[in-house]
């Protein structure tokens, strides 16, 4: 690119001189011969004001960037003496000028980040290609954290996260609400009927130990009956209770479900037993090879699911990126609501970040050499500034030609 310029800018500098002794030919042929002829004292009035505003302009051009004919005069090679100070009003210009909140604003609004934003997420292609950066991106995560340490940090996580929870109380909680609503009814019929089924299907084996325990002396027939009237018993009052939804039985079993629920809310010493109860679970050595099976199970799945293009993660998270990006397109005020809160985030960054951008500016530029800043510069411009040369040549010969005429028609006046 620079290279470029300097070719450039050497084309420019040869025009502009061109013209110069161009015009400086013309003036002084014009003057070794002296003629009588009208058009000649026009032609050199003409040359004569095109060498003034050419070599006028020259030295205004060359003075910016460096002495005119290596010569130091004073109030030349502006650039090279005044940098630093351009350094310094070129930060504060971009800081005033292009960094203002007002002109982030309008610019973000005038970008229409949403419509954009939409009418690419809804482009053919670009859900999978959003799907694919972003499974392509959690698996790069997973791979960049070893497994031992993300192993660790998984479990120590989950360990203190169970570790603040109350569970004693929110158990006490719960079971108070249960009660209250009679939400505890379906659970308490279905262990009563389970009970009953129980007795029946352990008769036999429940009949043999009652025969074990009970004394040598009692005789078998009393002691089966004893058995049989025992467990019809119990089984008939299990049976009693499932059915009847307003046997006392159940009001004794609320009544005490109740006071638990209370203990377990107010009771340090019963909530702790819960506590201890969960906890005891973390602390077993089959809680540490629990988590590193899930976290194993994971990368895995991550792996299959991004080498498979048409996998289910793949293709729920394309869904989503579409489903987003029709919704931000068919709905103005989320439209609207985003394009606000961009103006906002990039308007309060710029507000924040104006003078280190600016410092920067300044700072990058007091940093480079006189020179090569007069350079740089001169690259920059210096083509057009050549244009100022040619119009300060044109210009100066037709005011040459425009003050000749008015002498002319005043001498003969």
């Amino acid at each position: 690119m620079d290279e470029e310029r300097a070719a450039q800018l050497r084309q420019m500098k040869w025009r502009a001189t061109g013209l110069l002794v161009a015009v400086s030919v013309v003036f002084v042929a014009l003057a070794v011969q002296p003629s009588e002829a009208a058009w000649v004292g026009y032609a050199i009035a003409t040359a004569e004001g095109s060498m003034v505003g050419g070599l006028a302009d020259w030295f205004a051009v060359t003075a910016l960037f460096r002495h005119p004919l290596g010569i130091p005069i004073p109030h030349t090679a502006i650039i090279r003496r005044r940098k630093d100070q351009f350094a310094e009003t070129l930060g504060a210009f971009v800081r005033d000028n292009f960094l203002s909140p007002a002109v982030i604003a309008e610019r973000v609004r005038a970008a229409q980040v949403a419509r954009r934003t939409a009418t690419w997420l809804t482009e053919p292609g670009t859900s999978e290609t959003v799907a694919g950066t972003v499974v392509d991106g959690l698996v790069g995560a997973v791979d960049l954290v070893g497994d031992d340490d993300l192993h660790r940090l998984l479990h120590d996580e989950i360990d203190q996260a169970v570790r603040s929870v109350p569970f004693g109380r929110i158990a006490g909680r719960a079971l108070e609400a249960a009660v209250g609503e009679q939400r505890h009814r379906p659970l308490v019929d279905a262990g009563l009927r389970g009970a009953v089924t129980l007795l029946d299907e352990q008769r036999e084996p429940l009949r043999q130990r009652f025969a074990e325990s009970s004394p040598w002396w009692i005789p078998g027939a009393v002691e089966g009956r004893v058995f049989d009237r025992l467990l019809d018993g119990v089984r008939l009052l299990l049976a009693s209770v499932a059915e009847d939804p307003d046997h006392e039985l159940r009001t004794t079993v609320d009544h005490r479900l109740l006071r638990l629920a209370g203990k377990l809310q107010h009771d340090p010493a019963t909530a702790a037993k819960v506590d201890e109860a969960v906890t005891g679970v973390l602390d077993h050595p089959d809680a540490r090879g629990w988590t590193r099976t899930v976290w194993a199970d994971l990368s895995r799945a991550l792996h299959e699911q991004r080498d498979d293009p048409g996998s289910r993660l793949r293709t729920r998270v394309a869904e989503a990126v579409l489903a987003v990006g029709h919704r931000l397109a068919d709905d103005p005020a989320l439209q609207e609501r985003i394009t606000a809160a961009a103006e906002t985030a990039v308007g309060s960054a710029v507000e924040r970040h104006r003078d280190e951008i600016s410092s920067l500016v300044s700072a990058t530029m007091a940093g480079w050499d006189a020179d090569e800043t007069s350079t740089r510069l001169e690259l920059l411009l210096g083509r057009d500034l050549q244009f100022i040369r040619i119009n300060g040549t044109v210009v100066g010969g037709l005011a040459g030609f425009v003050l000749h005429t008015v002498a002319d028609v005043l001498g003969r006046a």
